[in-house]
């Protein structure tokens, strides 16, 4: 079957003309024929995600035409504005595949509203529920290699697409011919008919007030001081972000020079991901030259940010990202409390895998801590339903311990624009009244104990690795381990059984162990990976890595 399908391939007046070579180039080569056509990218809620190329698995403009019919025929039966909002970030092919998306769904009658440059992910929720659209696209792969691109799709609601609506639009997708199965016309086309039309000046300026509107202190920032770096890590972070501090009074920038335009070979940092030492290297360096306060950097389609802050002694620390979703929590709760912002009943979420320090602090303050699933659409979810219930008010923080934080329900997904906003602010904050972010981060430990949050991986690539993957988890559920090293296991929790959880079904299972350390194992959503989340409490940072390194070295061996 994947030859007939190479054979069809290869035959076809193929309009992207990077293809046909890549093809001929493979004649005869059963592993990598077998590689690119034995199966097809699979769409789920996070959409699609793959290597860029020719075939069925491969991200080209055929699978996105593909994959756009079938989010065309779910959007024609949903009534509603029959309208989509698309963006896109500096990944190769990415404005390509946007167009060619805004193309298909033209075709098919549907309005489009589309960013005229790269905008973020959120900039992409925000349009969607701006403009009372039916769904979204986002064109991105986050924070992958080079070679990788993807398709995010959003519900109406600017969260990303639920399960029950994925599963129709894959079943759409199955129907519709990947060469020539999708209604097409030329984006210019579609201009001229007036069914794509360009994000307005309205939508862009609503999103940066709404981002804006969340300052804990508005005005602090433009007498302090502060000195930042900032790397957009070659994506697009870097209009809206530089636009948000600019206008709250951060004016003393630095971007990191080669890495400030978009550029989607990310020839500077082959894994442009901000939760890595190399992403940020350049930026520390420019940090430490200049005696920046701050080094911040984005990653390519601006969901997430990582940073390293100035320690008292000059040098620069990276901080994690539960680290930084705590020391952002009890920011917004302290600013908040003392100046009568704080709202009545406030909550805030987290995912399950992220740090339990984060419950202690919501407690401190009052705030009820609620915890999802992994998955920035589980806080989404948490936002929905306050909404519904008139109290969206209540919503103040959301954060998944991968550097993701969202303040406020202006839009469903993370968003490195009013993280980074945030993260200047307080810092600038701390700047004023004599501290640092690391003082502060220390008098969080001392005052609830030294935690120690770390994510080890297990990758397992090629056609097989899934299977492996699912092998495994099946594995530690048949056989469930009654000690992880010298550790008892005290308590087993497996997210797939909803009534013990309370939660939707979802392919994690928590170890808790008699010394109140807990592990989590999870099966990666979008990589060939199992991560294994490790949560330890010590007298100090040593005795609880000690505790970390033991039970690692413990678990290594059942992912083999």
């Amino acid at each position: 079957m994947y030859l007939d399908e190479y054979k069809r391939w290869l035959a076809a007046d193929l309009e992207d003309s990077d293809l046909h070579p890549e093809l001929a180039g493979i004649e005869g080569n059963d592993d990598e024929i077998k590689d690119r056509f034995a199966v097809a990218l699979k769409f789920g809620t996070a959409g699609l995600r793959g290597v860029l190329g020719a075939g069925t698995n491969r991200m080209n403009i055929y699978v996105v035409r593909q994959a756009t019919q079938g989010l065309a025929n779910w959007v024609k039966t949903q009534g509603g504005n029959q309208t989509v909002a698309i963006s896109y970030d500096s990944r190769i092919k990415s404005d390509v595949f946007a167009k060619t998306a805004a193309a298909v769904l033209a075709a098919n009658g549907i309005k489009v509203r589309i960013y005229d440059a790269l905008m973020p992910v959120p900039a992409l929720s925000f349009a969607t529920r701006y403009y009372e659209c039916n769904a979204g696209i986002m064109v991105t792969a986050s924070h992958n290699p080079a070679k990788y691109n993807g398709y995010k799709a959003y519900g109406p609601d600017g969260c990303q697409m639920t399960d029950d609506a994925a599963a129709i639009v894959y079943e759409e997708i199955q129907k519709t011919d990947v060469l020539n199965g999708a209604k097409y016309i030329s984006f210019a086309e579609g201009v001229e008919q007036g069914l794509i039309r360009f994000v307005g000046d309205d939508c862009k300026n609503a999103f940066y007030e709404a981002i804006e509107a969340r300052q804990v202190r508005p005005g602090l920032c433009k007498t302090a001081g502060l000195k930042l770096v900032y790397s957009p890590l070659n994506g697009s972070g870097l209009v809206p972000v530089t636009r948000v501090l600019n206008d709250i009074g951060i004016t003393d920038i630095t971007i990191v020079p080669e890495q400030e335009y978009p550029n989607g070979y990310f020839t500077t940092c082959s894994y442009p991901n901000p939760e890595i030492f190399e992403a940020l290297k350049l930026g520390l360096e420019l940090a430490k030259e200049s005696g920046a306060d701050l080094m911040l950097a984005t990653d390519p389609d601006a969901d997430r940010v990582g940073i390293a802050m100035k320690c008292p002694d000059g040098s620069y620390e990276l901080v994690s990202g539960n680290e930084m979703g705590v020391l952002l929590l009890d920011y917004i709760c302290a600013g908040r409390k003392e100046l009568g912002t704080l709202p009545e009943k406030a909550v805030a979420v987290k995912s399950i895998v992220s740090t339990p320090l984060a419950e202690a602090v919501a407690s401190h303050y009052g705030v009820e801590m609620r915890n999802v699933l992994t998955g920035f659409k589980w806080i989404g979810d948490q936002i929905a339903s306050l909404e519904a219930a008139g109290e969206v008010d209540r919503f103040i923080f959301g954060f998944e311990e991968s550097y993701g934080y969202l303040a406020g329900p202006y839009v469903r997904d993370k968003d490195a624009v009013i993280s980074s906003m945030l993260i200047c602010e307080m810092a600038a904050y701390y700047r004023s009244i004599g501290s640092s972010l690391k003082q502060r981060l220390e008098e969080i430990y001392t005052e609830y104990g030294r935690y120690l949050n770390v994510v080890d991986s297990f990758e397992f690539p090629g056609l097989t690795g899934m299977d492996k993957m699912a092998g495994i988890m099946q594995e530690l559920r048949d056989n469930p381990p009654a000690a992880i090293g010298e550790r008892k296991v005290v308590s087993v929790t497996d997210y797939k059984n909803t009534e013990a959880t309370g939660l939707p079904s979802a392919n994690v299972l928590t170890y808790g162990l008699d010394n109140g350390a807990t592990v989590v194992v999870r099966p990666s959503g979008t990589e060939p990976k199992i991560k294994t989340y490790f949560t330890t409490l010590g007298k100090d940072l040593a005795e609880a890595q000690a505790i970390k390194d033991e039970l690692a070295t413990a678990l290594a061996p059942l992912f083999k």
